[in-house]
């Protein structure tokens, strides 16, 4: 039976652990910060070297602030044959140095990006994987029906597509945020929301085409445009940070 260690048992570390018991691998847990209950059946090690002592697959969930120094404390400890995957979003100069740690003990390595949250697919939620492990961890988590796409380039690789990605992400959070804000203050949330739904209900390509596209056309224009958005979002007292960072963007691009 393959042996995974899961280290860190947050909520996205919890999930995975009971997942991949689930699946039938035998699941080895640790946390010091964390106690879980009876009732989710993993077997929590005491320490770090007891959880990935005998493991096939070690997983790091512990966040990036931690990841190398639970890194530190781990790769000793686990076997050569083993696979050190680190699922934390984290920098690709950060996953290049858990590398060269994991090289330094003969562990393969898998800088594995999350694409998407947890709790909504849990096991099955979309990785992706690069780095010398990354093969074997995909073969690895196969049976649970995990779906990991490989790519080259090594270590630091995926974690550089996650980061785009979250570029994307975090950003258009950021912008319905400020809308949300804006439209309640203004007591149009619904119609706001109509418009915003209906822009993203059509050909999406068709839309960033016309979006990039159209502001390098019109970026003179639309730096006013922009400034007296910004300004009303001042009269209902309401933050306009998104506004002030497409002026920025819009504005370079009238020196182009």
């Amino acid at each position: 039976m393959t042996v995974i260690a899961v280290l860190g048992l947050g909520e996205a570390g919890r999930i995975y652990a009971r997942d991949l018991r689930e699946a039938g691998f035998h699941v080895r847990g640790f946390d010091p910060y964390v106690e879980l209950d009876d009732d989710e059946q993993i077997e929590q090690a005491p320490a770090v070297e007891g959880a990935v002592g005998p493991a096939d697959l070690v997983i790091s969930l512990v966040g990036a602030r931690a990841a190398e120094t639970v890194a530190r404390q781990a790769l000793p400890h686990c076997p050569e044959h083993a696979v050190y995957a680190d699922l934390n979003t984290g920098s690709p100069a950060l996953k290049r140095n858990l590398a060269e740690l994991a090289g330094a003990e003969n562990v393969a390595f898998a800088d594995v990006a999350v694409l998407a949250p947890v709790p909504r697919q849990g096991a099955r939620t979309a990785l992706m994987a690069s780095g010398t492990g990354a093969e074997k961890f995909a073969e690895l988590v196969r049976p649970a029906a995990v779906p990991v796409e490989t790519i080259p380039g090594g270590a630091g690789a995926a974690a550089s597509r996650k980061l785009l990605r979250s570029v994307f992400m975090k950003g258009l959070a950021a912008l319905m945020l400020e809308c949300e804000s804006a439209a309640a203050a203004a007591g149009e949330q619904e119609w706001l929301r109509a418009q915003m739904v209906g822009e993203l209900s059509g050909d999406v390509g068709q839309l960033i085409d016309r979006l990039v596209d159209g502001s390098r056309v019109h970026a003179a224009r639309r730096v006013h445009e922009v400034e007296d958005a910004a300004g009303y979002l001042a009269e209902l007292g309401r933050p306009a940070w998104v506004m002030a960072a497409a002026r920025t963007w819009l504005a370079s691009l009238t020196d182009d």
